[in-house]
């Protein structure tokens, strides 16, 4: 009897282990998704201010077709580098599956 219920609890135990690891590599993915979004949005706001400091400076002659086709392409390769991100993610939930 009483070995039963120390073999349960030792069983309800690693399952509280696995857990916590499974928690804990969530916490780490999590961390470097931050860690990438950040990174991105840095470059998104050093891109705003080189697109801004260059209207400034043709502040006439700006040709907005060009700056229009210029932002129309940053947004593509954007979604596409969004897109990239969330299959490597994808791919990684899968390794970690199994």
């Amino acid at each position: 009897q009483n070995e039963k219920e120390l073999q349960d609890v030792v069983k309800q135990q690693e399952e509280k282990m696995l857990q916590l690891i499974d928690k804990s590599g969530e916490v780490m993915r999590l961390k470097a998704e931050v860690s990438e979004l950040k990174r991105l949005l840095q470059r998104a706001e050093t891109e705003a201010k080189v697109l801004w400091e260059e209207m400034r400076g043709k502040e006439h002659q700006v040709d907005t077709a060009y700056v229009q086709e210029r932002v129309m392409l940053r947004r593509e390769v954007d979604k596409l580098r969004l897109l990239l991100v969330e299959k490597e993610d994808e791919n990684i939930r899968l390794t970690d599956k199994y």
